[in-house]
């Protein structure tokens, strides 16, 4: 019943949220005298910290408009070119003129793990301007209705798959986070089956491949509990009147207690300096905050069976690793990679996948070529700066684009094998 009184618990602080804003609106109306002055300030910021602390945020928007292509902008308008019930597959399409190169063809599978596809704003924002961007928009579980069926890790590997065939030759697939693994059994599945369409280049960022090396907070809470344990206690089923009623999941709300859990202090301090940055009248660090959190605590449901399988497959029984994971009743042989270029990336401060879990992949995937293999460890940054932040833009990104600009077939260089650290290889 923990999910009925979640919703009822919204539900019944709907009118305390509506006093607030009225309030927070008479202590800011220009016509206030009080709106100027330090009281009228702390009032008002005291009321919109409450409003955001009890709201339930939405999906956000990707919102980019337009983006910069050879020091040029250019209109980009967002499209649905793929759909299925769990996932839209979306485009960046870019009004270039005509004769300009697209770039490559890539795949952005994003994060099936609680947040919105729009996490990834800054790395789709960095890599259209130089590539051709598709993104997986994955549907939060509570609005599918049951009648749609389960999804669980098979399914999504098959949605990677067909994803791939939408796209066709010379797609290029990253994967940031969660979806390391699917996506590299995506690509073991597709040359196990000498599949002409398996992806040109595949790029891992902070990935859990192993996580057995360097375990973090986060994979030892799956070592020390039984799968049972998951099962009975963060397992619930959508209530009434939402389209996924009776579906079980596990709830996008306790997956972000789980989240702020983690750096608590962090968060109660953030709130405090946003209370004291509406006093100072600092919009702009208010602003900043302001939209962070409308991403950080916009969350989705994932399916039950999606959920379990993936920590008893990844974190428990690290199945991909040992060679012992199963697809539609297959094992998924890595050992069958051989065309599919491999590119992995961590973050030296990663606090979610160690260092070493992701390059993994470049020790289990033994029968790709040394001239179609790169592993590249980006210094000072944590989880979230793999795929965004000012480092992403100005070293990952471009090796990114470069990586899968070398490996499109036709036009394939000789890439040296290397690890790169710190921006030097070594």
């Amino acid at each position: 019943m923990f999910y009925q009184l979640y919703e009822l618990n919204h539900a019944a602080m709907a009118p305390y949220r509506a006093a607030t804003e009225a309030l927070r609106f008479f202590y800011t109306n220009p016509l206030n005298p009080l709106a100027e002055t330090t009281f009228g300030r702390t009032m008002a910021a005291g009321l919109e910290v409450f409003e955001r602390a009890t709201r339930r945020y939405g999906k956000p928007e990707f919102g980019l408009p337009t983006t910069t292509v050879s020091g040029q902008s250019v209109k980009v308008t967002e499209k649905v070119v793929w759909s299925r019930p769990f996932c839209d597959l979306l485009r960046f399409e870019r009004d270039l003129p005509k004769g300009t190169d697209l770039g490559p063809k890539i795949l952005i599978v994003a994060p099936m793990s609680g947040h919105y596809a729009t996490l990834l704003r800054g790395t789709v924002e960095a890599l259209i301007q130089g590539a051709d961007v598709y993104i997986t928009d994955w549907q939060d579980a509570r609005t599918v209705p049951v009648t749609e069926g389960l999804f669980d890790l098979d399914d999504y590997i098959d949605y990677v798959i067909d994803m791939i065939h939408h796209l066709g030759p010379n797609t290029h697939v990253v994967a940031v986070c969660q979806p390391s693994v699917p996506v590299l059994a995506a690509a073991a599945v597709m040359e196990g089956a000498d599949d002409p369409l398996a992806p040109a280049s595949m790029t891992l960022m902070g990935g859990p491949i192993d996580t057995r090396i360097n375990p973090t907070a986060v994979n030892q809470l799956a070592q020390d509990r039984p799968l049972k344990w998951f099962k009975d206690n963060v397992i619930m089923t959508v209530p009434w009147p939402h389209a996924g009623f009776m579906r079980p999941v596990y709830p996008g709300f306790l997956q972000l207690s789980g989240f702020m859990s983690m750096n608590l202090d962090r968060h109660l301090n953030a709130q405090k300096d946003f209370f004291q940055h509406l006093v100072k009248n600092d919009g702009e660090s208010a602003e900043k905050h302001r939209d962070f959190y409308d991403e950080y605590l916009a969350v989705m449901d994932l399916t039950a069976e999606f959920y379990l399988q993936t920590v008893d497959t990844v974190f428990i029984k690290h199945s991909l690793p040992k060679g012992e994971m199963m697809h539609r009743g297959s094992r998924v042989d890595t050992t069958k990679i051989r065309k599919v270029a491999l590119l992995t990336i961590e973050g030296e401060n990663d606090d979610i996948s160690g260092v070493g879990q992701t390059k993994a992949a470049q020790t289990i995937c033994t029968n790709i070529p040394d001239d179609m293999r790169l592993h590249y460890v980006q210094p000072d940054v944590g989880h979230y700066g793999v795929f965004n932040g000012s480092r992403f833009r100005r070293e990952i990104a471009p090796r990114i684009l470069k990586f899968a600009a070398e490996q499109t077939k036709g036009v394939r260089k000789t890439v040296v094998p290397r690890v790169i650290k710190g921006g030097k290889s070594a």
